[in-house]
């Protein structure tokens, strides 16, 4: 829902030394409980059942799905400042896997404390209480049960990805009585019994609820409200709608007929985009690009909006070609669609007139070199150093992170001396300064296997800036991808798309985005059971997601983390 213009922080008229001393009371309590502790508070949901000795897993909230839950249950113009503890990258895989381990260190905490107070006084101020709220209070400076009661039904629904059970309601309606004597202002007492719930763990995680599963007598199953939660956090990014929790609500979702609908329905939404967005930005590693550096005097051109518009680019190709054309993923590798900015442009050396929006599709000329996303700037100046290209950097990646192959890393000891030497008459260009490497036994397996890739994107410079010279000596971009040999960067991303790697990795990054966790020997077989639908609906993204949303696998119970009973996380 949109809210009313945002009014800062708290409301019109400032709160009395009680309503601060409340305050202060329940935020002295919240610094002082870890989530541990915390946790172990939790009543338990509506519609759980104790499931015996089974354990359950926990998925954090990343920054993206606490912002877009923020937004979409109280308001857009609700504003959410802070920053939580950042994700840290596993080796070959993607940060979201990260989310499964649950830690959060007394900083982040701190932080979320901070943001559900913020959060909890725009919810109540003047310009957004009668949208948000809903009701009126029988008199402002004094509780009122029922206008409570009736917020945290609505609220508390939306908020927990479920109902609020009995205990949960008289929970918060009795922290909203006390805020309220203590404060005299029933919205300030509202205020923070609002503020606990946004830092429970039952809305900064995802939390697996089980119950027995009646087809299998002794085994469970995810409850509704779970895989509504973990539909809605595939395919949407974002907290479950009122349509899905009501089809939770109603059983569907152990239905396949009913299951199908309602992926049906979020696959069809515009929504879907932001997610495939938050897909590839992941996948493609673009975390990198908040702290990329170039030498100033080497490439003038790039400046600020270079930087901020490198990964929109990319992700508006990948949204437009992938979702709204629903064309063959391979083709993201050859095709001259893309969209250019003025600032962009000159990275690019290409003329662009942008009219009142500042982004504009274009199509690359045929004879510029350049095709697919290997000849984008967030790929070649991401994965380049901060004065020059880098062959290996750019192999290393386009095999991690698109055929999902290892590469080890370098030796702590390896003398980089004669790559950084541009200066040697006889070691102009990239190609003349890896050969020594490759003659290295020590080096040679990792350089064998990155720089005949990287060296056929070398009529790129470290920002992506096309040239056919390195130091007066001309670039010879002849190289070879398992087995294809290729010269030039067209010609690499023809041989990337036809490799049979590339949508098996795809299949499989998109299963461990999907259960936002390493994948398991067995998750390795589901995800190769993906990628042969994939192939067989012509390589269509929203069809690869789709078919991982209505699959089994996708909507069982999770290997745990930290090995916790049902009975210990929803107690």
């Amino acid at each position: 829902m949109a809210g009313s213009s945002l009014r800062h922080g708290t409301a019109r008229t400032p709160p009395g030394r009680a309503s601060l001393a409340a305050g202060r009371r329940v935020r002295r309590l919240l610094r002082a409980v870890p989530i541990a502790i915390l946790m172990a508070m939790l009543p338990a949901p509506a519609a759980a059942q104790p499931a015996g000795d089974a354990a359950t897993a926990m998925r954090r909230l990343t920054e993206t799905q606490y912002r877009n839950a923020v937004a979409d249950i109280f308001g857009t113009d609700i504003q959410v400042a802070g920053r939580m503890d950042p994700l840290v990258r596993p080796p070959h895989g993607l940060q979201t896997s990260n989310v499964s381990t649950i830690a959060v260190s007394p900083a982040g905490f701190e932080q979320y404390a901070r943001m559900a107070r913020a959060i909890a006084a725009q919810v109540v101020d003047e310009d957004h209480r009668a949208l948000l709220v809903g009701c009126r209070p029988v008199a402002e400076d004094r509780a009122d049960d029922a206008c409570a009661r009736a917020f945290f039904e609505r609220v508390g629904r939306l908020l927990f990805r479920r109902p609020l059970a009995p205990p949960d309601f008289e929970r918060q309606i009795a922290a909203a009585r006390e805020g309220a004597r203590l404060s005299g202002s029933f919205h300030t007492g509202l205020a923070l019994s609002l503020e606990t719930m946004l830092v429970s763990p039952r809305f900064l995680f995802d939390v697996d609820v089980t119950e027995p599963d009646p087809a299998r007598p002794g085994q469970v199953r995810l409850d509704a409200w779970s895989k509504a939660a973990r539909l809605s956090f595939f395919l949407w990014d974002t907290t479950p709608d009122t349509l899905l929790l009501a089809a939770a609500a109603r059983g569907e979702l152990h239905d396949a007929e009913g299951l199908a609908r309602q992926v049906d329905r979020l696959l069809a939404s515009p929504r879907l985009e932001a997610s495939v967005r938050t897909f590839f930005a992941d996948m493609l590693g673009f975390e990198r690009i908040a702290d990329l550096a170039k030498d100033a005097v080497l490439y003038p051109q790039f400046v600020r909006e270079v930087k901020a518009d490198m990964p929109e680019q990319t992700l508006r190709t990948i949204v437009e070609l992938l979702v709204r054309e629903n064309r063959d993923y391979r083709e993201l590798f050859t095709s001259r669609t893309t969209f250019m900015t003025r600032a962009l442009g000159q990275v690019y050396g290409l003329p662009v007139r942008p009219g009142s929006d500042p982004w504009v599709r274009y199509e690359l000329p045929a004879d510029g070199g350049r095709a697919g996303l290997l000849t984008q700037v967030s790929f070649l100046a991401a994965f380049s150093h901060d004065g020059r290209s880098s062959p290996t950097l750019r192999g290393q990646a386009l095999r991690e992170l698109l055929l999902c192959q290892a590469v080890p890393d370098p030796p702590a000891d390896v003398d980089f001396s004669l790559l950084e030497d541009t200066e040697n008459v006889e070691l102009r260009t990239a190609r003349d300064r890896l050969a020594v490497h490759r003659s290295n036994p020590v080096c040679a397996g990792c350089h064998r296997i990155t720089d005949p890739i990287g060296l056929t994107l070398e009529n790129f410079d470290g920002v992506g800036a096309w040239r056919t010279t390195e130091n007066g000596a001309p670039i010879d971009v002849r190289g070879e991808l398992d087995g294809t040999e290729v010269s030039g960067p067209v010609a690499l991303g023809a041989a990337v798309s036809r490799h049979p790697a590339v949508p098996r990795c795809l299949a499989r990054r998109i299963a461990e985005y999907a259960l936002r966790r390493s994948l398991t020997p067995r998750d390795l077989s589901w995800a190769a059971e993906m990628a042969s639908r994939f192939a067989e609906e012509g390589y269509r993204l929203p069809a690869l997601l789709g078919a991982v949303a209505t699959s089994p696998a996708f909507l069982a119970a999770s290997p745990v983390n930290g090995n916790r009973t049902d009975e210990e996380v929803s107690r």
